[in-house]
């Protein structure tokens, strides 16, 4: 029994999909990433810096990991979308 060929849009969603895992695996994902590390107001006053620069509802942002280390000092990621489109 012969096959028959995938439609044309199945060809273009893998070649979407192999795309997107290409730039995920070369560090270009979707998201703008960044890590500091500041004292507890540092970090308190620079996460509502990025929350009144690139709100939420628009740009996803959110502090995508954090952790505390010694001296009171936190690590922490912010992460957003890198426009509102």
């Amino acid at each position: 029994m012969a096959r028959l060929p995938q439609p044309p849009r199945m060809d273009a969603l893998k070649r979407r999909i192999r795309d997107h895992r290409r730039a995920t695996q070369a560090g270009e994902g979707t998201f703008v990433r960044e890590t500091y590390c500041l004292t507890r107001e540092e970090a308190r006053a620079k996460a509502l810096e990025w929350f009144s620069a690139f709100p939420k509802a628009a740009y996803w942002t959110e502090v995508e990991s954090w952790r505390q280390l010694e001296g009171d000092r936190i690590e922490f990621t912010m992460r957003r979308l890198p426009s509102a489109d």
